[in-house]
């Protein structure tokens, strides 16, 4: 039992179909049910993934030729975003896994490592399923690195970063599944250096595409988004969840809205206000 994710909670799994469009939808989504957790709504673990798309994070928006390097990627057929949660840029295509956990936080603590913790337990527990062995740490040279970077032979498969309101919080990760992790960071490492002109001075990562894999290329034929988002949804199950959409799920209207709401206050080079 993981102890942690308070009974009932949901596991919405929308990663059957891959989303397509605006990149912001899946991070509106999780904010607006965010807010509601944070008023008593239960919490719940959405897994989605979108069909092409890069997500900046704050720090990355204030480079100084970002907007050229983000109508590059436009230009490329990628839908490009702000996420309202740390981390730097991160490529995302069918082959990755996107995860959030969204729980409540009443007493409006700030236990940062305790939920990232978290969610490396969730990973660590399904990469086990699949007979592969987790470990967390930073992993120079990948695109997006931190801390909890989980990896799988010294070679990174996931990221996971954080958001944070008043009375919840959110936490995300991304899996590489299948597909290419080289040229995803070969994708990562163009857009950096469109972003700084080029300045190998500039506070950027160096991006090694090396250092990425996916679960497919250190598991072997027995690992694909498919099996992998299985074992997630076996690892929830157990530690108490239910397979359904939130019951308070917003309407198409409020997800429209908070999209552009999060564009409007993230999509800036001096990155918005957060709440």
């Amino acid at each position: 039992m993981n102890g942690r994710i308070p009974s009932p909670f949901y596991i919405q799994n929308s990663s059957e179909t891959t989303l397509v469009g605006d990149i912001l939808f899946p991070f509106a989504y999780d904010e607006l049910l965010c807010r509601k957790i944070g008023e008593g709504a239960p919490p719940f673990v959405h897994i989605w993934r979108h069909e092409k798309a890069v997500v900046l994070g704050l720090r990355d928006r204030r480079l100084p030729n970002v907007e050229q390097a983000m109508e590059w990627l436009r230009l490329h057929g990628y839908a490009v975003g702000v996420r309202n949660s740390g981390g730097a840029v991160v490529s995302l295509d069918p082959g990755v896994v996107n995860v959030s956990i969204v729980m409540p936080n009443p007493s409006g603590r700030l236990e940062f490592k305790e939920d990232f913790e978290l969610m490396y337990a969730l990973i660590r527990e399904s990469f086990a399923k699949l007979g592969l062995e987790a470990a967390k740490g930073e992993v120079r040279g990948s695109y997006c690195p931190g801390e909890y970077d989980v990896s799988v032979n010294g070679r990174k498969i996931c990221g996971i970063s954080q958001r944070r309101q008043t009375k919840a919080y959110i936490v995300n990760a991304f899996i590489a599944a299948e597909g290419h992790a080289y040229r995803r960071g070969e994708l990562v490492r163009s857009f950096y250096e469109v972003a700084t002109g080029g300045n190998a001075e500039a506070d950027v990562p160096r991006i090694e595409p090396e250092t990425m894999a996916t679960l497919a290329e250190v598991g072997g034929h027995g690992a694909t988004v498919r099996t992998f988002v299985q074992a997630l949804i076996e690892t929830l199950t157990s530690w108490g969840g239910t397979v359904g959409r939130h019951p308070d799920k917003p309407s198409m209207q409020e997800l429209e809205r908070m999209a552009a709401t999060l564009r409007g206050r993230y999509d800036r080079r001096d990155g918005g206000q957060d709440e």
